[in-house]
């Protein structure tokens, strides 16, 4: 039959998809009044066979009130927008867009402990502790993370030889996640890789705190047994923003004798301690505890004081893990990216203790007080929850 010159009817030999794509155009979703193609609610599975045609339309959820109406609708237009003689009633399927998946309580479900390495100010070695322990738990078998949460002064890039690393993309369940940088046996993050290492982070808080749940929650951590967290010193925004967004397992406070470390290590501890975050102190580092000579071997020298720490621990009834003496060789190698304890993790892959030193055994023996810490921690204490926003 001839088509009349004013409207758009085809022979249905013509059929194509795009025809039908268009007869589609014309339908409205009452929704939001978009078309369905706006909406992205046609399914791309068009098919065609003679004067019959089936497809199907997508929908947010079962229960969307218009589905039977937007059918309707949709097998009206393809029979007056190209002919009436199309086969196209009851072969409009529907299907249902996946849910999104929401994001777990925890966002690291495959770590078994998190602690925070944390102190009361900078300058007290905190994180030439957290990348020296991390390598030491490494070198004893466990699988590691370690987070650079000092968002305004990232060093763990430099800390590990890995300032120039560039970060990449891998994907897993369907998705693309950021892919730790692994070094040593520890896998890393920190906002290091991502700004200019010689220009300030002039973030406002809200920033700092989203960029370092993007480290947490869009990183491929994987399976865990620590993951260690090197926080800024003091108190602050990044620490509330970290209790809320993870459980974490327990806290290592470092400080030096000095009493002006111990009066800020006191007011971190008192934070961790306080109703409103409740996260368990494993123990205090003293860290710069004396100074000993290489030509004099038996002799030290508080240069910062003598066992501050000790007595504070004590007095705060939390475990002293371990004293870590003032040794210049620790700067240097976390300078060139070679931190004390990369000899343990060699150690632990040749079988030859060969190179340990008194400052490595430190840290070998800091290892295993955190490992027996958090064993009790969890053997005596409820899980931590993430603190609760109000």
């Amino acid at each position: 039959m001839p088509a009349d010159c004013g409207s758009k009817i085809y022979n249905p030999m013509t059929l194509y998809p795009n025809l039908i794509l268009d007869a589609l155009k014309n339908v409205k979703y009452p929704g939001n009044g978009k078309s369905l193609a706006e909406n992205d609610m046609i399914e791309d599975d068009i098919r065609i066979d003679g004067n019959k045609v089936s497809f199907s339309l997508i929908f947010d959820k079962p229960t969307d009130p218009f589905i039977r109406s937007v059918v309707r609708s949709a097998e009206a237009a393809i029979n007056a927008y190209i002919s009436p003689d199309v086969e196209i009633k009851d072969n409009i399927a529907v299907k249902y867009r996946k849910p999104v998946a929401e994001k777990p309580a925890n966002p690291l479900p495959g770590v078994k402990n998190i602690i925070g390495i944390s102190s009361g100010k900078g300058g007290v070695g905190k994180s030439t502790v957290a990348a020296n322990v991390a390598i030491a738990l490494a070198a004893k078998g466990y699988k590691v993370g370690l987070l650079d949460a000092d968002i305004f002064g990232p060093s763990m890039p430099k800390m590990f030889g890995v300032e120039d690393e560039p970060l990449y993309m891998v994907n897993h369940d369907g998705r693309d996640w950021i892919e730790p940088v692994e070094k040593y046996g520890v896998k890393m993050l920190s906002i290091g890789f991502v700004v200019d290492k010689d220009s300030p982070v002039l973030w406002r808080g809200g920033m700092a705190s989203n960029a370092l749940k993007q480290l947490i929650s869009d990183a491929w951590w994987g399976e865990l047994d620590y993951f260690l967290i090197d926080m800024p010193p003091g108190t602050s925004d990044i620490h509330l923003t970290l209790v809320q967004t993870l459980p974490i397992t327990g806290v290592v406070v470092v400080s030096t004798p000095q009493e002006v470390a111990l009066a800020d290590a006191r007011k971190g501890i008192a934070m961790f301690k306080s109703d409103k975050v409740n996260v368990p102190i494993l123990g205090m580092v003293e860290n710069m505890a004396w100074f000993t000579p290489m030509s004099h071997p038996d002799e030290k020298y508080y240069i910062f004081g003598n066992g501050g720490a000790v007595r504070l621990a004590e007095k705060l009834g939390v475990r002293l893990l371990v004293q870590i003496p003032l040794v210049a060789d620790i700067c240097e190698k976390t300078d060139i990216g070679a931190p004390t304890t990369s000899a343990l993790m060699a150690d632990s892959l040749t079988g030859t203790p060969e190179s340990l030193n008194p400052e490595a055994v430190a840290f070998s023996v800091l290892a295993d007080a955190i490992v027996e810490e958090c064993d009790k921690r969890n053997r005596d204490l409820p899980p931590t929850v993430k603190v609760e926003t109000h």
